[in-house]
């Protein structure tokens, strides 16, 4: 007797599950064919479902273990100050994968993730590649892989890159990849915290829960997560740790709503400061350099010209962060 490994989740309707089976005990074998492709076809599309938020796997205690686990995804010290020394070239690789997992549809949490694996696989080889850019998207494939139902495929990243390296150099440069760090690739990012950050900020705040706090909470989230990815990029937020990546990001995110006066701030920073284990102090001096580094690109955006937009519109390569323009504060 063989027994399937292969788990289905379908959605159907009762009706549609009845008509279904009349038509499979009626028809003869072209409409069972053509019912069997009909499923597969819906099957198919339901690989694209997604659990929702579960509020049991939330707390102190899932924190604390993120905590404990997040030492071990940190970049070496040493990495750390030689990318301090030049951190442009960085950069221009964070930049260009955030474009990519932009333009192609990537989950929030497969860009964060792949700029851990190519730190941490910098940080073991503390030498760059060949091609750097087959580096970095060897990193957006694990991490798709890792997060993503249907990832992005080989193909793809080759054409994002303006097929500077083959299918069959990249899936190489994966198993470079995932040697070098022996298959530990699940890292603990700043997106893995701000769920759980905005729960327990959500249990704090006196209003109802209807239509228009579930809606400051989706913005909340949205602001978070652009300025999480925009320290990823930013190397002066290396060598911080997730944790507190994710709590000066909400923070910032809390000021820039202005929904609330400066005390109830204050409350909030402090909570915020509690859960990732770190001085209040420390906690807002990152936040200081987060809207400081906001500033900083929004200024840049602004003073370029209609004409130099148009023209790097042109013969632009994937290098600017996307939601920095989209940003709504």
């Amino acid at each position: 007797m063989s027994l399937s490994l292969w788990c289905e989740e379908v959605e159907e309707d009762q009706s549609q599950t009845q008509d279904q089976s009349q038509t499979q005990d009626q028809s003869q074998t072209q409409d069972q064919s053509q019912t069997e492709a009909q499923a597969q076809g819906h099957i198919a599309g339901s690989s694209q479902l997604r659990a929702a938020w579960d509020p049991t796997v939330s707390g102190h205690r899932v924190i604390q273990r993120l905590l404990h686990v997040e030492e071990r995804y940190m970049p070496s010290m040493l990495y750390v100050t030689l990318i301090q020394r030049e951190p442009e070239r960085r950069e221009e690789l964070a930049k260009w994968a955030l474009e990519v997992c932009c333009d192609c549809g990537c989950d929030e949490a497969v860009f964060p993730l792949s700029v851990s694996l190519m730190d941490r696989f910098l940080s073991a080889s503390l030498s760059l590649p060949v091609s750097p850019y087959c580096l970095a998207a060897g990193c957006i494939l694990i991490a798709s892989k890792l997060t993503e139902c249907d990832n992005v495929t080989a193909d793809t990243l080759c054409a994002a890159a303006e097929y500077s390296f083959q299918p069959s150099s990249l899936r190489e440069m994966e198993r470079v990849i995932l040697a070098t760090l022996r298959w530990d690739t699940a890292a603990v990012t700043p997106q893995d915290f701000l769920p759980h950050f905005i729960a327990s900020v959500e249990e704090r705040r006196d209003g109802d829960s209807g239509d228009p706090e579930k809606q400051l909470l989706i913005t909340l989230r949205r602001h978070s997560d652009t300025l999480a990815a925009m320290c990823a990029c930013d190397s002066r937020f290396l060598g911080a740790p997730p944790s507190l990546v994710a709590a000066a990001s909400l923070n910032c995110a809390l000021r820039g709503l202005g929904t609330k006066g400066p005390a109830q701030l204050a409350v909030m920073s402090e909570a915020l400061a509690e859960l990732c284990q770190t001085d209040l102090a420390v906690l807002q001096c990152y936040s200081d350099m987060i809207e400081y580094a906001l500033r900083q690109r929004l200024r840049s955006g602004l003073q370029q010209g209609p004409m130099e937009k148009d023209e790097e519109v042109e013969n632009e390569r994937p290098g600017t962060p996307t939601d920095m323009r989209e940003i709504d504060f």
